[in-house]
């Protein structure tokens, strides 16, 4: 998939009108209303989208207009909102929201509506809000009801960054105090990596309830919708380390949904210590997220680092109410990355905490081969073990958590590096092929044992092929322990599941360590000879 610009969204028809007053709010930052106000709220959101999730889908939107279809790159970035024209610009508060003009990936038109003591205005487009700059577009040939493509929240006091975006089918990102965007999330994800198509819905309306004077949430609802599922969504949106979004979601099925994608994050992966296969740029690592992290709801803490695989690779854990999940970038050196442009080690982790009970389904991962950083690879959802019918109503709460660090973080120690290499032992001729893995515990009790009157062990399990060469020992620099071992793979080729913890006097030191690894061929095994 194109990287934050693949996907597009659309529209939704306008649902009931009641005879209101135009927000003031919208008037006072020169906005332009666009049709009579209507009343609003959640529950006729959700009522909306399970009558919508009863009919025919049909695709949303219009023709964009020849010259708006034909912008490239170059003429879509040099298009710019006004800062002045804003919402709530001139209001006193601590959130604006501006406004995404359409074209490039981006040709659906989404509706924009100011939400008001309970009345919703939408809100038209209108050339003025644009500086056109060397786009070749004139703005006044344009339609007032052109739509825009999505939007940007910036906070108080200087309203210079952003705080979130929202921006083509149901993607959106969010910044914490490092204010670096990375990864991004997506409000639903169908039929992931099953082989065939796999199906985008669009968030098409949104409402942005106007913040009372010194609020530090902002609340904003969406539409979903396409050809399986509708949704109502309620994000309230908290500024901080992390960034807080507490997400609602109402979902209506349309069909059986084979793999229905909840809470669903996308990253990217093409270099980090553990995996140089794509390693021939100038900088060490090249990533958005280097793990996910999961805790079961049994309570077990998982690393399971990521990989650029030579082909597309799917993985399921199990387990039933989930504690939390989500991919984080926890390499936070400059010195791994050394890109003094997009600045990695600044990139947000994003953790997932579920609100009451899940049941039971799958936290599940998936890897994309990737020749270049430009395309996101990587994927992780929250899949439930019952496929979604037609006609059930699915509600999901949960907590998205955006910044340099998990909020929960294992009392245990947690992996800080994975690295691999050509195994056997250095000036003795190897007998067989096998490859290194490296890996470094720091946190939990692990600097306050005596290594000398302890014991740590290092327990490590392959599904298949053996294991040998293992050994824990400490690690000044980062005050914890180096586990190794060498992993001797099956005559065949097949993936191998790796487990790994550290454990003195029987009891766990460290959270689980999983690695999905697939050996090369058996011809392509070259022993490294002393």
């Amino acid at each position: 998939m194109q990287r934050r610009s693949f996907l597009a969204a659309g529209a939704l028809a306008a649902t009931g009108c009641s005879n209101a007053v135009v927000a003031p709010a919208a008037q006072a930052a020169g906005l332009q209303p666009l049709g009579r106000p209507e009343k609003f709220d959640y529950a006729w959101l959700k009522g909306v989208a399970r009558e919508l999730a009863d009919t025919p889908y049909r695709p949303h939107g219009k023709a964009l207009p020849s010259d708006v279809a034909a912008l490239d790159w170059d003429q879509y970035q040099a298009i710019r909102f006004k800062p002045d024209h804003a919402l709530w610009a001139d209001g006193g508060l601590r959130f604006q929201v501006r406004l995404f003009h359409l074209g490039l990936f981006f040709k659906r038109p989404v509706r924009m509506f100011e939400l008001v003591d309970g009345q919703a205005q939408e809100l038209a487009y209108d050339p003025a809000m644009f500086d056109y700059g060397k786009s070749g577009l004139d703005g006044a040939r344009q339609a007032r009801d052109l739509g825009f493509a999505g939007f940007r929240i910036l906070s108080a006091p200087e309203f210079k960054s952003d705080v979130a975006a929202f921006l083509g089918a149901s993607y959106f990102r969010a910044v914490g105090a490092e204010g670096q965007y990375g990864l991004s999330a997506r409000g639903l994800a169908v039929d992931t990596a099953l082989g065939g198509e796999e199906e985008f819905p669009d968030f098409t309306d949104f409402w942005f309830e106007r913040p009372a004077r010194g609020a530090n949430t902002m609340v904003v609802y969406a539409m979903l919708d396409s050809p399986a599922i509708t949704g109502a969504y309620r994000f309230a949106i908290t500024p901080g380390e992390p960034l807080a979004m507490d997400v609602d979601a109402a979902l209506y099925p349309r069909k059986e949904i084979e793999r229905l994608g909840i809470a669903a994050c996308t990253s990217m992966f093409q270099v980090g210590e553990n995996d140089r296969r794509m390693a021939g740029d100038w900088r060490p690592e090249i990533h958005d997220s280097d793990g996910l992290a999961m805790q079961s709801g049994g309570g077990e803490w998982i690393w399971r680092p990521l990989a650029n695989p030579a082909a597309l690779r799917f993985n399921s854990f199990a387990d039933k109410d989930p504690k939390g999940f989500g991919l984080m970038q926890r390499d936070r050196n400059f010195d791994h990355y050394q890109d003094d442009g997009v600045f990695y080690e600044k990139r947000p982790s994003l953790w997932i905490e579920p609100k009451g009970r899940w049941g039971e389904g799958a936290v599940q991962l998936v890897e994309i081969p990737t020749v270049d950083e430009t395309f996101d690879n990587i994927v992780a959802f929250w899949n439930p073990a019952q496929k979604p019918r037609r006609g059930q109503e699915l509600l999901y709460g949960y907590r998205l958590h955006w910044g340099a660090a998990a909020p929960l973080r294992p009392a245990l120690a947690t992996c800080v590096a994975t690295r691999t290499g050509t195994g056997g032992v250095i000036g003795r001729k190897r007998e067989h092929w096998s490859l290194r893995f490296v890996v470094d515990f720091a946190g939990g009790a692990l600097a306050q044992i005596d290594s000398k009157t302890t014991t740590i062990e290092t327990v490590v399990t392959a599904s298949s092929g053996s294991i040998e060469l293992t050994s824990a020992r400490p690690l000044a620099s980062v005050r914890g322990i180096r586990a190794m071992f060498d992993a001797v793979p099956p005559p065949d080729a097949g993936p191998v599941t790796l487990r790994l913890f550290l454990r003195a006097d029987g009891q766990p030191l460290s959270e689980t360590w999983l690695y999905e690894w697939t050996p090369p061929a058996p011809a392509d095994r070259k022993l490294a000879l002393a």
